[in-house]
């Protein structure tokens, strides 16, 4: 056996300069689960594999969606030729309609189910002119631009219409497994079309790039047909209602939970617009069997005896927006648990998403519900290959060199070891991170740089943004919350009135009162001491002052005495006052709370804050010039 590889980084290898060289560039799905893109590029030409998303962590507060960085494909679009998509999970084309709006890709190909979701995704987004979708079928080969001939090959994955993708390019032939495991018998009777792979190698693979989820797991993963007598057991069983939550795309799981409703004759209730989406263009294309009969609205649902209803619906995940989640906290219009309901999770949390199944589950469970769940109820099995699985895609389709994708770092690490057992060098394999250049030619890989790689965030108002500074004040806001102070101060470096301070989601022993007034005499010996370093007189009786750096002063020194005496770290708002355009200063009131916010002013509660009304023109600014 090959020695286990010790670094992630494959040894740089002299390239010869006239030889074709194939950029790989993955932006998205390493070292994490979610958001996979990838980007393949020879000969000023870049082909798109998938472009997915991910779901927010737990300090990601007010953002709904994660995308990869699209930096590197915005300023390199005029080479894009299109994109190939390998199936319709949300992780592999999630992605899209916020791209499209970045961006055009002029073509997608991708399976007929994948392609039927994301037609109403850009429609929905108003991106549909933005590209032409186009569908294929297994052992169809595509032309994109003059590199890339694309081969899709049937395989079996969580999801009907899946495909594996044979890349042939100038420099050879680069397989991408997307995700895969080998089902022997798929409920759809579509088999991975493992001739083909053997085919491909027997006539020689140049790189293989392969899904790493399982990779720490040892065996085959079990069929999705396995979980069929368990879903059934359960079903037959239940006395009262049973609600079955899974994956809106999980289109087999959902089929065999039809059929099973059908044998024990209960009507089903679709509850999620996704899972209600899924289940209709699942069955226009023939991957769901059921007469219309078999589905009854909630509302008439709610009629029939327990015993003959069952609910499909979305919030497997715990997602703060689906329909089981609402349930459990008893905010569904139509649907509240009763006791002697059971409730089937036919899903295992994605990591990241645990605490907020648990959390589910109870307030099902102390409403009376019988929840099922667990990986010992044998209701759910993953849709990606085991370290078996990986070690029968190296023998099919014995490459020269070997990439793993799609997973964290210690699955990519395992799944190399896994793929050094089956005889390839270490030396002829890379473990990369988001934005890694891989250039590929016949005789080498390697590592060659890096583009620029991240996230961008999507909020609840559907707004696309990088801006990091945001997410670390909301999670100080979150943390320690806010104190504001709204402050005036005249040309003659004094204080028009009290400041005005506000404390929210602050925790503190210390008397309120007692901050506002620290502060007020942090400010009055900040204008005593430091004015002489921000404001200057000319001979012709002008004036000039550097607002800016007075507030980054002031900012400065409040921040110290908020951390000591409130012996944590709040976010710090100064709202500073200045005159505009105004000689002679005045003594009177100006206003200063507009823009401070919320609630009533601590100074103000202690009776040491006059109110303040508006004179004059005056500006909230940081920086200002100030005439004779």
């Amino acid at each position: 056996m090959r020695p286990i590889i010790k670094s992630s980084v494959a040894p740089a290898v002299k390239k010869n300069p006239n030889e074709p060289t194939l950029k790989i560039i993955p932006l998205g799905g390493l070292h994490e689960i979610g958001k996979n893109t990838c980007v393949f590029e020879i000969n000023d030409e870049i082909l798109l594999l998938d472009a997915g998303l991910a779901f927010p962590t737990d300090g990601m507060h007010g953002i709904n969606i994660v995308l990869p960085d699209m930096t590197y494909l915005r300023e390199n679009q005029h080479k894009i030729k299109g994109m190939i998509v390998t199936h319709g999970h949300e992780d592999h084309i999630g992605g899209i309609p916020y791209h499209l709006k970045q961006f055009d890709i002029p073509i997608i190909y991708g399976p007929r189910l994948a392609m039927a979701l994301l037609q109403g995704k850009l429609e929905e987004a108003g991106v549909a002119d933005r590209t032409k979708i186009k569908t294929v079928a297994p052992r169809d080969i595509v032309r994109i631009g003059e590199s890339f001939f694309v081969e899709f090959i049937r395989n079996t994955h969580s999801i009907a219409d899946s495909f594996t993708v044979a890349l042939h390019t100038p420099v050879g032939v680069v397989i991408h497994t997307g995700d895969f495991k080998f089902d022997h018998t798929p409920v759809d009777g579509e088999a991975y079309d493992y001739a083909k792979l053997a085919e491909h190698g027997e006539k020689g693979v140049l790189c293989l790039i392969s899904d790493s989820t399982n990779s720490e797991i040892p065996g085959f993963t079990p069929s999705e047909r396995s979980v069929f007598p368990n879903l059934e057991r359960f079903i037959s069983t239940a006395k009262g209602r049973v609600m079955v939550t899974t994956f809106s795309s999980s289109v087999h799981r959902i089929n065999m939970t039809i059929e099973i409703a059908m044998k024990y004759n209960r009507k089903v209730c679709v509850v999620g617009r996704s899972m209600l989406n899924v289940i209709a263009h699942a069955r226009n294309l023939g991957y769901i069997n059921c007469p219309d009969n078999v589905f009854e609205p909630l509302q008439s649902a709610n009629h029939l005896p327990d015993n003959q209803v069952l609910v499909l619906t979305t919030g497997s995940q715990g997602e703060t927006l689906a329909a089981m989640t609402r349930i459990a906290n008893g905010q569904h219009r139509q649907v509240k648990i009763r006791k002697g309901d059971t409730i089937l999770f036919s899903a295992n949390p994605i990591p990241g998403n645990t605490i907020a199944v648990v959390n589910t589950i109870d307030k099902l469970m102390m409403q009376g519900a019988n929840v099922i769940y667990g990986r010992d109820k044998g209701i759910h099995v993953s849709g990606h290959g085991c370290q078996e699985d990986q070690k029968l895609m190296l023998s099919l389709t014995r490459p020269k060199y070997f990439i793993p994708v799609h997973g964290e770092h210690r699955m990519l690490i395992k799944h190399s070891q896994t793929a050094q057992s089956t005889g390839i060098p270490a030396e002829n394999m890379v473990i990369i991170d988001n934005g890694d250049i891989v250039e590929l030619t016949e005789n080498s890989i390697c590592k060659a740089g890096k583009v620029p790689s991240g996230i961008q965030l999507v909020d609840n108002a559907g707004i696309v943004h990088d801006q990091a500074q945001v997410m670390e004040e909301r999670k100080q806001l979150a943390g320690d919350g806010v104190v504001t102070v709204a402050l005036a101060i005249g040309l003659d470096g004094k204080m028009m009135v009290k400041p005005q301070v506000n404390l929210r989601g602050v925790v503190t022993a210390v008397d309120q009162s007692l901050i506002a007034a620290l502060i007020q005499k942090t400010i009055e010996n900040c204008l005593i001491d430091r004015w002489d370093r921000f404001a200057r007189t000319f001979e012709s009786g002008q004036s000039e002052i550097d607002w800016a750096g007075l507030q980054a002063e002031l900012e400065s020194s409040l921040q110290r005495l908020v951390r000591r005496e409130l012996q944590s770290k709040p976010l710090l708002v100064l709202m500073m006052q200045t005159p505009e355009d105004d000689s002679t200063p005045r003594k009177a009131s100006i206003p200063v709370s507009a823009g401070v916010g919320v609630g009533v002013p601590v100074g103000a509660a202690a009776g040491s804050s006059p109110s303040l009304a508006p004179i004059g023109r005056r500006k909230q600014r940081s920086t200002a010039k100030a005439g004779a």
